[in-house]
């Protein structure tokens, strides 16, 4: 699916988050404090981790997600990412998550009620050393009601904690039911060239629809999912490659920025060259052939 006929000039630009501007192009935490997904594996080393959070910022990322669950044995996301950026740039966006959490062995607890989100807010805010997060977004479990959950963050958000208001893995029914208790700036879904689910096309229909922000997640891994990206087994993604003289993940960050103006991507790594290869794929034009073959 492709909303527009002009989306291939808009591929390397900015989109809103509420009131803030980011590069569609951004960063994704995940695998800052370990090489593994969620520190499953040896912690990385600590300043190679800030250099490059850094380069991305030099190279104009402006988009940082990340999670209090991100973390190894000796490194965490939110930690590095305040010791790369303790001035807090005006310009810089960092979106954090709540919902879920891990204990100090790394294993993962029961989701939060809504009274435990205001200890993961603050949790999130004392790991980044801020007063206040520019984006949380809410992590949902299932196909209930979150009216409860996005209520505690709106209570939050009044009193100063929280800047945009985000929601993650929703259908088009927990986002309407979410918008009318505060404004969800966006949605952060699993979503990609071989993730096209019926669900996942009705949200991404439904923020564009919205005019707010779609953030794929896992959009490069595929079906690998957290255990990252597989060797490229499609055919038409390794010729579109060739033909560009572009590696098949940066085809599908072009392609996952060519779906709309509002879809936003976050590729992480802790290697500064595949940053810069991520970074680059932002200026990728697909043409409409090559789209429609994708």
């Amino acid at each position: 699916m492709v909303v527009g006929s002009d989306v291939q000039e808009a591929a390397d630009s900015e989109w809103r988050l509420g009131t803030l501007r980011v590069s569609r192009m951004g960063f994704g935490a995940m695998r800052l404090a370990s090489a593994a997904a969620f520190g499953q594996g040896p912690s990385r080393d600590r300043a190679e981790s800030i250099a490059v959070l850094r380069r991305a910022r030099e190279l104009g990322v402006t988009h940082f997600d990340t999670a209090a669950f991100y973390f190894s044995a000796l490194r965490s996301a939110n930690e590095l990412i305040n010791a790369a950026f303790p001035d807090h740039d005006d310009d810089l966006v960092v979106a954090t998550k709540v919902g879920p959490s891990r204990n100090a062995s790394g294993e993962w607890a029961d989701p939060a009620r809504p009274d435990q989100l205001r200890g993961q807010v603050e949790e999130n805010l004392r790991q980044l050393g801020r007063d206040r997060l520019d984006l949380v977004y809410l992590r949902v479990f299932g196909s209930g009601s979150v009216g409860e959950h996005v209520g505690a963050l709106a209570e939050l958000q009044a009193e100063g904690l929280i800047g945009n208001v985000g929601l993650s893995n929703v259908s088009t029914a927990q986002l309407t039911e979410a918008s009318d208790i505060a404004e969800v700036v966006s949605v952060q879904n699993r979503f990609g060239l071989d993730q096209r689910t019926p669900e996942a096309l009705a949200v991404l229909e439904e923020t564009t629809r919205r005019q707010i922000a779609f953030v794929p997640y896992f959009a490069m891994a595929g079906t690998g999912g957290e255990r990252g990206r597989p060797d490229e087994t499609n055919p038409v993604v390794t010729d579109i490659a060739n033909r560009h003289g572009a590696s098949p993940s940066q085809i599908r960050l072009a392609w996952t920025l060519h779906q709309g103006p509002n879809v936003l991507a976050i590729p992480g790594t802790g290697d500064i060259a595949h940053l810069e290869q991520n970074v680059a794929a932002a200026r990728i034009h697909l043409s409409r052939e090559e789209l429609d073959s994708l």
